[in-house]
């Protein structure tokens, strides 16, 4: 019952996850759907430890898209990203856990994967940017807005992990 006000807070009032219970988005894009990376992402995640609180696999819709890269949409590449993200189907996640959006985001890497370390997603997976596999939310407020457009308040679970205590003080 905690667990269920306090996600309902974080939702209506948008003041965000703080500490161990931080959310991110993380989308894995069509190539990365296709090319099978599914599994090892999200084993890469729950190596690290964080929790997994919302999973769906959906072909995103123009709107949708269209919302999320919002910011993007006086870029010249923005034709291009709606077509290579609306080319297939995209696995869209949520993770929880302490720090989890600016750790999730030196787990995927540089968004020009030719920028990325070996030993992230990007760098292990990618060759060039306009296919690099992954996306991950930049800021907590990014992930707030993120996951309110990929997923319903009934979709995401709250849920107790019993590693939690092998993972946090």
């Amino acid at each position: 019952m905690i667990c269920l006000f306090l996600s309902m807070f974080a939702y209506l009032f948008q003041s965000g996850w703080t500490g161990v219970n931080e959310r991110t988005f993380i989308a894995i894009k069509p190539d990365g759907v296709q090319r099978k990376l599914v599994g090892e992402i999200m084993h890469r995640f729950e190596k690290k430890g964080f929790k997994l609180v919302g999973l769906k696999l959906v072909q995103a819709s123009e709107d949708l898209l269209k919302k999320h890269y919002w910011d993007l949409r006086s870029k010249p590449f923005f034709r291009a990203l709606m077509s290579y993200m609306s080319s297939g189907p995209v696995v869209a996640m949520v993770w929880e856990g302490l720090d989890v959006v600016k750790t999730g985001r030196k787990m995927l890497g540089e968004t020009n994967p030719a920028d990325s370390l070996p030993g992230t997603i990007r760098g292990d997976y990618c060759v060039e940017v306009g296919r690099n596999v992954i996306h991950g939310s930049d800021s907590v407020e990014s992930a707030q807005k993120e996951i309110s457009l990929w997923f319903s308040q009934s979709e995401l679970q709250c849920w107790e992990d019993s590693s939690r205590h092998w993972i946090y003080n």
